[in-house]
């Protein structure tokens, strides 16, 4: 099994990075803020005004850790990394198999059943905890159309019409979704989805932590000799990483969400922590940032049982195993892939 590894996350505007030796330094002004040793992680993501130096580029580029630039609202701008691993025999075959409308159909298909079944199983987990309160109607008639969603995907013949049941279950699911908040209403209020840029705090909440699990998919793909640029479901576009847009759809309600409704219903951030800018989207503030990023690291480390192995692993081993099951799937060695259903 893949040694767990950390991704360093730095969101202080105005940080600099650089390196002494085999340590990676980050500063803030002349005050020296972390030292951290390069082999203790595998990924450097840089939010907004933060400066890396070319030899730390290099150091990175040679040790195996990728550098992610983004902007401060999480936008992806520009990746750094060394020269690509893993078994050129195993890229040819996804290459052959991402061309293929059947094989095509049946990754999506997987994909979107794990996505559906876990957002169904946020709701029922939310329906249950307010269960003394009695449920609402909408909420248990979501749940319901979410499961018919799910046969429909399961018998869905063409790649559009399932592209269009996750569009169609996305939306259910949002609809209902501020159900499952029990503090902090009138801050987290969501009015559908929205993402360039987000319209409300919690869009701008669940941006944030969708775009630290794309870049923790992207890596666990690279790990295993996938290229996460060429995916099934997702459409394929210069620079975008379909493959890790695919790969996350099954965790965004099981990590992302849950993470989330965690975070506000705790109070762990809050609504004076976001701030709307002049071109009309919400941004989080240094302290909010650091607030998210420190839970999803305690997250990553929590244990969790794999429905298909059937073993414990940590949350953040996840994307690797999942990524692990996919070459497997690809190279012949599984009948289908699993995706991960959160119990």
């Amino acid at each position: 099994m893949k040694r767990y590894l950390n991704t360093l996350y730095i969101s202080s505007q105005g940080a600099y990075v650089s390196h002494e030796g085999e340590a990676i330094l980050v500063r803030i002004g002349e005050e020296e803020k972390h030292r951290i040793p390069v082999h203790l992680i595998d990924g450097v993501v840089c939010f907004g005004n933060v400066a890396i130096t070319s030899p730390l580029l290099g150091l990175c580029g040679q040790r195996g850790v990728t550098v992610s630039l983004l902007t401060e609202t999480g936008r992806f701008l520009a990746r750094v990394q060394g020269g690509v691993a893993g078994n050129v025999l195993l890229r040819r075959a996804q290459y052959r198999i991402a061309d293929d409308p059947k094989w095509r159909l049946e990754m999506a298909r997987a994909f979107v059943l794990g996505k559906i079944a876990n957002s169904r199983t946020v709701l029922q987990r939310a329906a249950r905890d307010h269960a003394e309160k009695g449920i609402d109607d909408s909420l248990a008639r979501s749940i319901g159309l979410l499961g018919a969603h799910l046969q429909s995907v399961r018998q869905a013949t063409d790649l559009e019409i399932i592209r269009g049941l996750e569009g169609g279950a996305a939306r259910i699911y949002f609809e209902v979704f501020h159900h499952a908040v029990t503090a902090q209403k009138e801050d987290f209020q969501m009015k559908g989805r929205s993402r360039r840029p987000p319209l409300d705090n919690m869009n701008a909440l669940l941006s944030f932590i969708y775009t630290m699990m794309v870049h923790d998919a992207e890596s666990a793909l690279e790990s295993v000799g996938l290229d996460p640029q060429v995916g099934f479901l997702h459409a394929e576009r210069p620079g975008r990483p379909s493959l890790a847009l695919d790969l996350i759809e099954e965790f965004r309600p099981s990590i992302g969400d849950r993470l989330a409704l965690s975070l506000i219903n705790l109070r762990q951030v809050q609504g004076h922590g976001f701030n709307l800018t002049e071109s009309g989207g919400i941004v989080m503030d240094d302290a909010t940032r650091k607030a998210v990023v420190r839970a999803y690291q305690a997250r990553k480390q929590e244990n969790i049982a794999h429905p298909f192995l059937e073993e414990t692993a940590p949350v953040g081993l996840l994307f690797h195993l999942q990524a692990l099951l996919m070459a497997r799937h690809l190279r012949g060695d599984l009948d289908a892939y699993p995706p991960f259903f959160w119990r």
